[in-house]
């Protein structure tokens, strides 16, 4: 049997395959953030087309943290039993779900809850919203820590069976691990053991919330691409060690800030039009602008993220990586998984695409996916828009 389609478990949890639907926001949620009906349908569609392991799209663990209106919360015990109809939706098709908790930090814009966004350290406005952050006092740090345990605690009332926390894409928990964006001279900054600090008491404090033994998994920037040094493969690496060390289920690498360096996460084209659309028309302008200065220089590489798995791979152990970024043919992922540089391979673009693909690679009705990398599921999203293919058929 092809490894891709054995059997893996992460944690304690068996998922049928190797095949993961990496976290994607889905532009589908409620006014409050609830679960709808285009949810369900989506997920139990992943779940359908055997998908082995099903990450949602980021849900925030405070409402103050939600980036965009139409984000999923688990902020609130009113959202519990909508997210028991998601995770319900996922079982009923055999499939196994996690969910994926966030904070967007300086990653939120004033209208995400009608104050100012906080971040670790206070420094300039952002690219995108040109918003200042308000620097966490002590006070927050606590807060957003114990928001997340109690995340934790609905996600598993809510039937999900295991936790990812978000510490990728320059949201929170990626902002205090980077020294682009924690500039702090307190214990929760200027060291790597400082900056990690954070992450370290979210773990504590989820693990003391939930059953022994729930699967913790985590997203990982390799590398922030940002103006100046962030977190890079080697701080990542080290940054590994600690988690395996914390006993972390398994580790989903990733790169890029949405605010500074997006296009380093979703390699392809650049729809600059789509991109822009609907934004005033002074920022439409400068969006145009920077967009067309991007256009054919991040053109999908097929495995982008793979240097830095092999770079992180050694410190783990036996605790599995999960590998996403670009990967799009059978042919590669069986070799990246034979050769033991990844345990999973993960996806999301191909699964906005086609939520049947683990099924349809099985059967082998085809050798790789159909996704073009166009980008314009991003654009739609962006939109305020549900998340959906919007490319024509190449075939």
């Amino acid at each position: 049997m092809s490894l891709l389609f054995s059997p893996g478990v992460i944690g304690r949890v068996e998922v049928k395959n190797r095949l993961v639907h990496s976290a994607t926001y889905e532009a589908m949620a409620g006014e409050r953030g609830e679960i709808t009906e285009q949810h369900l349908k989506r997920y139990a569609n992943l779940a359908k087309g055997e998908t082995g392991l099903i990450i949602s799209g980021q849900m925030s663990v405070l409402q103050s943290g939600c980036v965009h209106r139409e984000q999923t919360g688990i902020h609130s015990d009113d959202l519990i039993p909508g997210l028991t109809k998601l995770t319900q939706a996922v079982h009923q098709h055999g499939g196994v779900i996690v969910f994926q908790l966030a904070h967007g930090g300086r990653q939120t814009t004033k209208d995400a809850a009608g104050e100012r966004p906080m971040g670790p350290s206070s420094f300039d406005r952002d690219p995108v919203n040109f918003v200042k952050p308000r620097q966490m006092t002590e006070k927050d740090i606590q807060m957003v820590i114990q928001a997340f345990g109690k995340a934790a605690c609905r996600a598993v009332e809510a039937g999900a069976d295991g936790i990812q926390i978000h510490a990728a894409h320059g949201y929170l928990v990626n902002q205090f691990l980077s020294p682009f964006f924690n500039r702090r001279t307190d214990s929760w900054g200027g060291s790597p053991e400082n900056c990690f600090r954070f992450l370290e008491k979210i773990l504590y404090e989820i693990r003391k919330s939930i059953p022994c033994g729930t699967p913790i998994l985590i997203k990982l920037n390799t590398n922030d691409h940002t103006p100046s040094e962030g977190v890079t493969p080697d701080l990542a690496r080290w940054y590994a060690e600690k988690l395996v060390h914390l006993g972390i289920a398994a580790v989903e690498i990733s790169s890029g800030t949405a605010l500074y360096s997006f296009m380093n996460s979703c390699r392809g084209d650049v729809p600059v039009e789509e991109l822009s659309s609907r934004l005033p028309f002074w920022k439409r302008l400068i969006a145009k602008r920077v967009l067309r200065k991007m256009v054919g220089k991040y053109d999908l590489e097929e495995g982008y993220h793979l240097a830095a798995a092999k770079t992180i791979k050694p410190v783990l152990g036996n605790v599995p990586l999960i590998l996403v970024g670009g990967m799009r043919r059978v042919s590669h992922m069986e070799e990246v998984l034979n050769k033991g540089c990844a345990d999973f391979i993960s996806m999301s673009r191909p699964f906005i695409r086609e939520p049947f693909l683990a099924r349809r690679l099985k059967e082998g009705k085809s050798d790789r996916s159909s996704c073009v990398s166009c980008n314009k599921c991003f654009a739609t999203i962006i939109r305020g828009d549900p998340l959906r293919c919007r490319c024509v058929p190449s075939d």
